[in-house]
């Protein structure tokens, strides 16, 4: 695309995203663009009251010798209360446009984090999380930047067309010689977009860039300073922020060139227009009043260029950002959800049915071909109350599992079904009241142990003690300094990855759910502890009078293991046998070989050139 067709699409497509502010928030934009329009009318009449105060007042005082005072005072009157309704116009165009661009922003930010919600997981991890975070910010703010100066720029054009007919009618020759620099300002104002474009386009893309590696550099934080990668990540995002400089610089540069030709060609067209008006008037062509008049409204024509150079200045980031917006907008893989209840927690243990489910991660195939299924022909059941272990050797398929469990994503093939319904006819929430996850890996919010577990239900602290109780996080938490209104720190970075697995586990436990699924959720607890837990969650609930929940853990530990009802052995994605505990250790050489390794992993072992032993 060449240069001016790629700056025409520019413009063309600025101008419909400002539509598209003016279609939501009509009755804003007309406030503030009438501000605009008193303030543009109003400083076109300072023309006319300088030259009316020159041609009534001024130049009779000098022929006369001495001073109107009631002359004075209505010149003053003129003037002031041409000021006030003037400041009036600027307060409701400001005002108008801020309250309508940060409408804008709001109502973006929202529906981008509601699609964010509505997209399923398989969706995320396709996409970094600094590009989402920057998709809901920097390129929200930049996709309605351009509504501060709409209004103005609106406004001002009604100005510029006033102020020229009125200029025309005080005097044509005038007139006409200082809108010489009319088409100087517009080529000027044309040269500087085509050059500042795609300045200001590289310059949003690389604010999007900064913002992934800023966040990735965060996130990773731990693998950063455990790795001693310090200087890599700070080099890194050196390269792009010094990247993003050199733009701003290049468009600093540029701007600064831009502004003071623009400043100068009104400036020069007025001394143009006073050296000949001051010949014109001598010669009685013109009257002094015009004269003052027609150089005034000079300087008052530049100003609505100038604004709309500023409106066309912003396109190119508004442009990108929208464009960037809409494409997260415009994501159709969100789920579609039925209109089927649950029952909730009061109706006792669910029924776990997984029916010859298939599953492959988008593209996890080569290109241009059908990804290759991580999980095959997965069919088992879970009846009411009953507990199984889940278990496999790395990349079987265990977590994406359990992701299909709680329809993090959907099966490809196949169904998933609790008491019978499949989880997709479920309607939206259904399946939050009567499941709960304990992923692999816990997060712990920046909030109290209370907000941690709690999160939005309006629990009372004996409920909350109670899960902590049966999670084994009691004793740890009485322990802080404020118990339940201890802060956690961000990501639970005061506690140990035992005691966050812990508040994670309670968290899921005090929803009560008919089905529990821990996903190696005790990994980072000694196998005493992890006993209790589980010995806790059946008789906890029974104490309190009602049936324990179905269990499905993902485990790798014999003494959790040997604690449920039945086992699913999986094994490259498919189920490669069921049994008791006892059952598979005797027929099946490969999960004993597994299910032991943690074992022997632990036995003793004689530190080399000593009887000693060290584990």
């Amino acid at each position: 695309m060449s240069a001016p067709t790629a700056e025409k699409a520019t413009l063309r497509d600025g101008f419909a995203v400002l539509g598209v502010a003016i279609r939501r928030e009509p009755w804003v934009f007309t406030w503030s663009t009438l501000g605009s329009v008193l303030f543009g009318a109003l400083t076109v009449a300072d023309a006319w009251v300088l030259g009316w105060s020159t041609e009534r007042f001024v130049i009779p005082s000098f022929e006369d010798g001495e001073l109107k005072p009631g002359a004075a005072i209505a010149v003053i009157a003129l003037f002031v209360g041409v000021a006030i309704l003037r400041a009036v116009g600027i307060v409701a165009r400001r005002l108008g446009a801020g309250i309508m661009q940060y409408r804008m922003q709001a109502h973006y930010r929202r529906a981008v984090t509601r699609k964010y919600l509505e997209l399923p997981l398989a969706w995320h991890q396709r996409h970094p999380t600094g590009q989402l975070l920057s998709n809901a910010n920097s390129d929200v703010e930049a996709a309605w930047m351009p509504i501060a100066p709409l209004p103005m720029a609106v406004g001002t054009v009604a100005m510029m067309v006033v102020a020229i007919v009125q200029m025309l009618l005080a005097d044509l020759v005038l007139a006409l010689t200082g809108l010489i620099a009319f088409p100087l300002v517009i080529v000027v104002n044309v040269l500087y977009q085509r050059l500042q474009s795609p300045l200001m386009t590289r310059a949003q893309a690389l604010r999007a860039e900064l913002s992934e590696i800023a966040h990735e550099s965060f996130d990773g934080a731990m693998v950063v300073k455990t790795l001693g990668r310090e200087a890599e990540e700070t080099d890194r995002f050196a390269a792009r922020a010094e990247a993003l400089r050199d733009v701003n610089i290049r468009s600093g540069r540029l701007r600064s060139v831009f502004d003071p030709v623009m400043e100068s060609l009104p400036n020069l067209a007025v001394l143009v227009v006073l050296a000949l008006g001051v010949q014109r008037y001598l010669a009685g062509d013109s009257a002094a009043g015009d004269v003052v008049t027609v150089a005034y409204l000079l300087t008052v024509v530049a100003f609505p260029i100038r604004s709309l150079g500023w409106l066309v200045a912003d396109m190119p980031r508004s442009v990108v950002g929208f464009r960037r917006v809409s494409a997260v907008l415009g994501e159709t893989g969100q789920m579609t959800y039925g209109e089927a209840s649950a029952a909730g927690h009061g109706a006792g243990p669910a029924r776990l049915e997984v029916a010859d489910v298939e599953f492959a991660h988008p593209g996890s195939g080569a290109t241009d071909a059908e990804p290759e299924p991580l999980l095959r022909g997965i069919d088992f059941t879970v009846e009411p109350g009953r507990s199984v272990a889940l278990v496999g050797p790395t990349a079987s398929g265990k977590s994406t599992l359990t992701s299909l469990l709680v329809r993090a994503v959907d099966p490809d093939r196949g169904a998933v079904r609790l008491d019978g319904t499949d989880l997709r006819a479920l309607a939206h929430g259904e399946l939050a009241g009567a499941v709960a996850l304990v992923p692999q890996t816990t997060f712990v919010f920046d909030d109290t142990v209370r907000g941690n577990v709690a999160l939005d239900l309006d629990l009372d602290d004996a409920t909350i003690w109670q899960a902590l109780r049966a999670a084994q996080a009691e004793d740890f938490v009485r322990a802080l300094p404020a118990g339940l209104d201890t802060r956690l720190g961000e990501r639970g970075t005061s506690l140990s990855g035992g005691q966050r697995q812990r508040i994670a586990l309670a968290r899921a436990l005090v929803r009560r759910p008919r089905l529990l699924i821990l996903d190696d959720a005790t990994s980072a607890v000694d196998p005493e502890v992890e006993g209790r837990i589980l010995a806790a969650l059946r008789d906890q609930a029974e104490a309190a009078g009602h049936a324990p929940p179905t269990l499905l853990t993902v485990a790798y530990r014999k003494a959790t293991i040997a604690l449920a009802d039945e086992v699913v052995y999986l094994a490259d994605g498919r189920i490669a046998d069921r049994g008791t505990h006892q059952e598979l250790l005797a027929r099946n050489p490969d999960y004993a070989r597994l299910v032991n390794a943690y074992e022997v992993e632990l036995e003793p072992r004689p530190v080399a050139g000593s009887g000693e032993e060290e584990r």
